[in-house]
Order: structure tokens, then C-alpha cells, then sequence
């Protein structure tokens, strides 16, 4: 196997070289990221979070990330969607997460949104997942992971037509690798051997 392009823990893992960085980005690699995913809490709570996360390092979100479940009632979008000025107010002085209003209320609005999907019968999973690209293309190299698809963006569009906010096609994208609606492991990576393997067995919503 050629490790050129990857990282060798101490404890003999191979891992894409961003997720051996710290202590948080081990855990979110290994256990996390790619891992596909169609429980609709946990759906609202990546789309959330990559909102936040515009800007910024995704480590300050990983080491946030207990306080904003707190702070969100474990994104529980019924909970969130009913949300008053005052608790945007509540969030804005909360040290715990990122106090940023225009992302503090558009979770509060995709919260809404998502609300209005149950209503009608649908959800987040099934609209994620019928953006799921019909090939794809193991990276060998960071370098050949994109940062935006003609996938995401067709995502991005879907989303704001549902009226959800800070959903971009580059945070599109974060969200659908993050969701493992794509694999973006490195080839090579164990991560990524067990994300296929959890994909295959997967039934679509």
C-alpha cells in the first residue's frame, strides 16, 4: 500500500493528514467523518455546525461542540424551530458556542424548515441523500478533494428553494462529506475501508 500520502499514528492507523492532527481531529476522522448517515437529528446537527463552522477551523467547532448541543437542545429541530428573539438574545451571550447572529438564526430557520419537511411527509435524509453523486472518485491526494461538486451545488440550490440559510455549495459539500454522502478518505486511509463497507450495507431513504 502506498502511504505516501497519509499519516501513520503511533498506533499503526493510517489516516488522511488532516486527521492526525490533534486529539478532537483523530476521534472525528476515525469515527466519524465519511461515516453515512440518515438519522434526521443527527443530519440537522452537521448542517448546523458546518454553517457555523464558515470562516472559521473546524477544530473550534469540534472543541465547541458539547456547547452547542447544550446550547441547542441536542438540535432537536422541534425544540430549535421554536425559538424566540429571546433566545437568539440567550445564544448571543453564550461563550460556549459561536456568538454569531446571522448563523444563530439560520439555525433557527433551518430548524423551521425541517419542521415544515416533516410536516409534508419528507425530510433532511431524503433530500440529502438524492444529491448522492452516482460516481465517485477515490482521492489518492488532498489535493484531488474538492471543494465544492456539481452535486453540492445542486444540493446548495435544492436547500435554499426549502428556504434554508448558510447552506452554500462549498458548506454543501462539507456537509455531504462529514454525512458520508461521499467518501473523501484517502486511498489507503483504514477510515476509509470502513466507511465503504458501512455504504454497501446502507438502504437509502
Amino acid at each position: 500500500m502506498n502511504t505516501e500520502n497519509l499519516e501513520i499514528g503511533d498506533d499503526g492507523v493510517a489516516r488522511c493528514p488532516w486527521g492526525a492532527g490533534t486529539p478532537e481531529y483523530v476521534v472525528y476522522h476515525d469515527e466519524e467523518w465519511g461515516v453515512p448517515t440518515t438519522d434526521e437529528r443527527s443530519l440537522f446537527e452537521k448542517l448546523c455546525l458546518e454553517g457555523f463552522q464558515s470562516g472559521l477551523s473546524w477544530l473550534t467547532i469540534l472543541r465547541k461542540r458539547e456547547g452547542f448541543r447544550e446550547a441547542f437542545d441536542n438540535f432537536e429541530a422541534a425544540e430549535v424551530a421554536a425559538y424566540t428573539t429571546a433566545d437568539v438574545e440567550r445564544l448571543m451571550t453564550n461563550p460556549a458556542i459561536v456568538r454569531h447572529r446571522g448563523k444563530i438564526e439560520a439555525a433557527i430557520n433551518n430548524a423551521r424548515r425541517l419542521v415544515e419537511l416533516w410536516d409534508e411527509g419528507s425530510g433532511l435524509a431524503q433530500l440529502i441523500w438524492s444529491h448522492e453523486p452516482g460516481e465517485q472518485r477515490a482521492p489518492e491526494s488532498m489535493a484531488q478533494v474538492p471543494a465544492t461538486t456539481p452535486e453540492s451545488t445542486a444540493l446548495s440550490k435544492a436547500l435554499k428553494k426549502r428556504g434554508f440559510s448558510f447552506v452554500g455549495p462549498t458548506t454543501a459539500y462539507a456537509g455531504m462529506q462529514a454525512m458520508g454522502i461521499v467518501n473523501d478518505h484517502l486511498i489507503g486511509c483504514d477510515a476509509r475501508r470502513k466507511c465503504d463497507q458501512l455504504r454497501s450495507r446502507l438502504v437509502r431513504p
